[in-house]
């Protein structure tokens, strides 16, 4: 996200740069610390994979989702990691580096857009862990609808910084929202069609779901393997969605900008 396009000051160029810098030194942080570094964006969305395979394919009678399951499962299981990190981590964005934030001159966007990078650069990280399932997994056809998950992704990537705009000084300003989001996530997980589709939801439920702007995203990440999870709602419902969110974020991170910085 550039500088113009969050309405900052200076030179997109600059800005794009201390946004790399920024986001590049937190992925060092987080592996440099960790004895497994890299492996753990394979190990965490792997983990969580076989954990619902299992359950839906091995304790209970599954009736959702399509064949291969554990492909099904990835390809959207892999953004919600992405989705839920990077909501997480957005309710402490200016409080964790507060003396930074208050005392340099870096647009304050960078420290939301930062999360969203990094976050999205482990997304990409783990996509092997989906690859190596849709090779040897039974069943898995890969067809033109792979086209549509880079459309996911920048959909996904407006809609984290819309949100991320808003939550992260929002935080500052009223801290229990911090305990407040992790509610909403949990809820969201199983609100969103990661263990299911759209389309194996009955009634108006479907309708209902494609208010969700994660199922027409999710959507689109499957389509490259599962075509028949198309919702024209859903997916319409998530472009709109995303460029209202993305809208928002920035008119109201420009109201609430000065406000947070005296809190902090």
């Amino acid at each position: 996200m550039s500088a113009a396009a969050v309405g900052v000051p200076g030179s997109p160029r600059r800005y794009l740069h201390s946004l790399w810098l920024l986001s590049a030194r937190d992925l060092r942080v987080r592996y440099a610390t960790s004895a497994l570094g890299y492996l753990w964006s394979v190990l965490d969305p792997l983990v969580m994979s076989l954990i619902y395979w299992f359950v839906f394919t091995q304790v209970f009678d599954r009736s959702v989702g399509e064949q291969p399951y554990i492909v099904f499962l990835i390809t959207a299981l892999l953004p919600w990691v992405w989705f839920n990190a990077a909501l997480g981590d957005f309710t402490k964005a200016f409080s964790k580096d507060a003396r930074l934030v208050r005392s340099t001159a870096i647009p304050r966007t960078i420290w939301v857009n930062r999360i969203v990078l990094s976050k999205g650069v482990e997304f990409l990280f783990s996509l092997p862990v989906l690859a190596v399932f849709a090779l040897f997994a039974g069943g898995t056809s890969v067809g033109w609808g792979l086209l549509w998950f880079p459309v996911a992704m920048v959909l996904q990537t407006m809609l984290l910084v819309g949100l991320g705009l808003l939550v992260a000084p929002l935080c500052v300003l009223w801290g229990d929202l911090e305990r407040t989001t992790r509610l909403i996530l949990r809820a969201l997980f199983y609100a969103s069609p990661i263990i299911y589709g759209v389309n194996d939801l009955p009634g108006i439920f479907p309708q209902l779901a494609a208010l969700n702007p994660l199922s027409g995203i999710f959507t689109l990440f499957r389509m490259g393997f599962f075509p028949d999870q198309w919702d024209t709602l859903s997916v319409v419902t998530a472009v709109v969605l995303s460029f209202a969110a993305l809208g928002l974020g920035i008119a109201v991170f420009r109201r609430m900008e000065r406000p947070m910085l005296k809190e902090l």
